[in-house]
């Protein structure tokens, strides 16, 4: 089954597909916008196996054009908007995309100057959203170039003839990069398939959708959380997903929780941290419509799910997942949440800890998690070193550092590259970083590998206080206190910046290897007096 098959081939007519900027697109709507995407694609002769890049914000047309590049048998390449330009860049060339759909705004930039390096690239499509339309002017378009309007393609009511939707399920029909998290994005390539495997475990495990869900996720369609979220889980199952082209700021995700009244939500922990202090300190806010609340990316801090759940009373159910399996393989559930772990592994899927040197590791104790299930990616798009690390013997490798415990619960304890050892013993970043956490006054905190006057590794935490005027050093007395309570030696912070931000992801995950770039390229990057520390923020 394709996924047009598989989302239109039941009769939902007028029933909501999706809310967006104050409109309502129904099923019949949805089926008609992907109807005609079908047809300017077939125009434009696209080829099975051919990659069309798409650089577009949450909407409607995102979604078609994405369901008629899988059932065409063609590859979707969703580029994260939120990129910088020069990396937008590297992923339409590594993809070797030949035609890309685009929101307006981008395309004067695509057909010129960084543009002129994407030999590959052919055909634009341009989503043209009312007034201001920024069509290349006809004289700066390089020969190579083609632009289409989308608007102006066939009519919507167009029918599509379904023998022509070749694309099979077990065919490679998309490629989602990596954040970035830790350096250079790389392209998963994944299979319908894929998506309707984690429609059938985390999907049907966790969520549990009911008639009339409606699904709000912070993160973006491009990511495979946010594309489970925002689209497969909601569609595959008649439900309504709820987009929104903006930045998920605060404010903007209280708007649609009054307006649209979701009843699930999906976060990271650093939204879930900014929701609550922008409830406490600007403006409250209205959850009153959620029955669900699901986090990811990161590990959830025990502190943040609790005070969540105390406010709102609302659980936050946190899992993991990654681009390489494409959604979560193991989460917490609902009325058995066990905050600070990433509760247990979903059905369907196998997992293994593993030493460094490949043995297999004990009940309790820490090691590198392996994981396996029919949703995983087979490869990188073109990058064979990576491909051999990542995928062996169809196991993926995670590269995040775990324990499991006797009941089945596991806990993360951040990426294996963000680990590092202290007088010879394991220092897990998240582990330290959910101790600082459980101090009211932290807003956000991160930690990382730093190295003493003597040259020995230690751990330093950059923290951002929930009121900036509160007193530094006081606060740092506070938490060296806190942490020689809660943690051994080894693992207790040697060094506290105080900073007004941290470096994220646009996923929402913290980019440890900048702060340690930061320690490295600063000429205070020894271990300070508790004073000298303090006046570095």
């Amino acid at each position: 089954m394709n996924l047009y098959s598989a989302i239109f081939g039941k009769d939902q007519g007028d029933k909501p597909a999706i809310l967006f900027e104050s409109s309502q697109l129904s099923y019949r709507n949805l089926q008609n916008l992907t109807n005609q995407a079908v047809s300017l694609l077939k125009q434009l002769d696209i080829q099975p196996g051919e990659r069309l890049a798409l650089l577009l914000n949450d909407s409607p047309e995102f979604i078609a054009f994405f369901i008629s590049s899988c059932s065409l048998g063609a590859i979707a390449v969703p580029i994260n908007m939120a990129l910088q330009p020069g990396i937008q860049q590297e992923i339409l060339a590594n993809s070797n995309a030949t035609k890309a759909v685009v929101e307006a705004d981008l395309c004067k930039r695509l057909l010129t100057g960084e543009g002129q390096t994407l030999h590959s690239l052919r055909d634009l499509i341009v989503i043209d959203r009312g007034p201001g339309k920024a069509e290349a002017e006809p004289q700066k378009t390089p020969e190579r170039f083609r632009v289409h309007s989308f608007s102006a393609a066939p009519d919507r009511d167009h029918q599509v003839d379904l023998t022509m939707l070749t694309g099979q399920a077990e065919q490679p029909s998309f490629i989602l990069y990596t954040s970035g998290s830790t350096g250079e994005p790389k392209g998963a390539v994944h299979t319908t398939a894929d998506i309707f495997y984690t429609n059938e475990t985390f999907c049907s495990q966790v969520l549990r959708l009911k008639d009339g869900d409606r699904l709000f996720s912070s993160s973006r369609l491009p990511f495979a959380y946010g594309l489970g979220n925002s689209f497969t889980f909601p569609l595959l199952n008649s439900c309504t997903t709820i987009l929104c082209h903006q930045k998920p700021t605060p404010e903007v995700i209280a708007g649609i929780f009054t307006q649209y009244r979701p009843t699930i939500f999906f976060g990271v922990p650093v939204v879930y941290t900014l929701l609550l202090e922008h409830h406490k300190q600007i403006d409250p806010l209205d959850c009153s419509s959620l029955r669900l609340c699901i986090s990811a990316g990161e590990s959830l801090p025990a502190r943040v799910g609790e005070e969540w759940e105390k406010t709102f009373g609302v659980q936050v159910l946190d899992g993991i997942g990654s681009t390489e399996m494409l959604h979560m393989w193991m989460s917490n559930l609902a009325g058995e949440v066990r905050y600070g772990s990433c509760g247990k592994l979903l059905t369907g899927y196998e997992a293994k800890l593993l030493s460094a040197d490949g043995k297999p590791i004990p009940v309790g104790e820490e090691g590198n998690l392996w994981v396996r299930g029919r949703s995983a990616s087979r490869r990188y798009w073109q990058r064979p070193d990576a491909t051999a690390r990542t995928f062996v013997e169809g196991w993926v490798r995670t590269g995040d550092l775990f324990r499991c415990d006797g009941n089945g619960y596991w806990y993360h304890l951040g990426r294996s590259d963000d680990c590092f050892k202290s007088s010879g013993q394991w220092v897990s970043p998240v582990e330290v970083e959910d101790v600082l956490l459980r101090n009211p006054k932290l807003s956000r905190a991160a930690v990382v590998e730093d190295f003493d006057e003597k040259g020995l590794p230690c751990a330093c935490a950059f923290v951002i206080r929930q009121n900036s005027e509160w007193d530094a050093v006081a606060l740092e007395s506070e938490l060296r206190g806190h942490c020689r309570e809660l943690l051994p030696r080894h693992k207790q912070p040697r060094r506290y910046l105080f900073v007004d931000e941290l470096p994220y992801t646009a996923t929402g995950k913290i980019q440890r290897f900048k702060l340690r770039e930061r320690l490295r390229q600063s000429p205070k990057s020894r271990v300070q007096t508790s004073g000298d520390a303090a006046s570095a923020r």
